[in-house]
């Protein structure tokens, strides 16, 4: 029996198919799409938070459940928590519902990891995803510099 599945719209590091694959997990990928009314907020990681008109980018991906229970019970992402959401697919402009994991508007912090940003602007660039956004990501970075 095939294990259940879920989708889950990725938007940090976890875009990346070959890192998700050498933490062990199985991503079948859906493609690239996008959350509208969120922004990207960068802290130590990645999170998103509503913001009227704002537009994010990311790629969905399908998972085993216990994959997704696994990989956000990692220590680095334990916080983060689920909640659902209907993204665009960039390829045809259906619509899917799928979870997207967040941290809670308190635990973000202040301080910008930079290093981080400048990671996810280049896999953003890597993947083909809108120029503008890997811009505003750089932004993030060089304003935390």
């Amino acid at each position: 029996m095939k294990p259940e599945r879920a989708r889950v719209f990725f938007y940090g590091l976890y875009m990346d198919t070959n890192l998700l694959e050498s933490l062990g997990f199985h991503p079948r990928q859906v493609g690239a799409a996008r959350l509208d009314d969120h922004e990207i907020r960068i802290g130590e990681r990645a999170t998103l938070v509503p913001a009227r008109g704002k537009i994010s980018y990311g790629l969905l991906h399908d998972l085993a459940r216990d994959d997704v229970t696994a990989l956000y019970a990692r220590p680095e992402v334990r916080a983060y928590r689920a909640q659902p959401v209907v993204c665009m697919l960039l390829a045809d402009s259906s619509l899917h519902s799928a979870s997207c994991y967040v941290l809670q508007p308190h635990e973000i912090g202040q301080d910008t990891n930079a290093e981080y940003a400048a990671k996810l602007a280049a896999l953003v660039s890597r993947l083909g995803l809108p120029r503008n956004y890997a811009k505003e990501i750089l932004d993030l970075a060089h304003a935390a510099q």
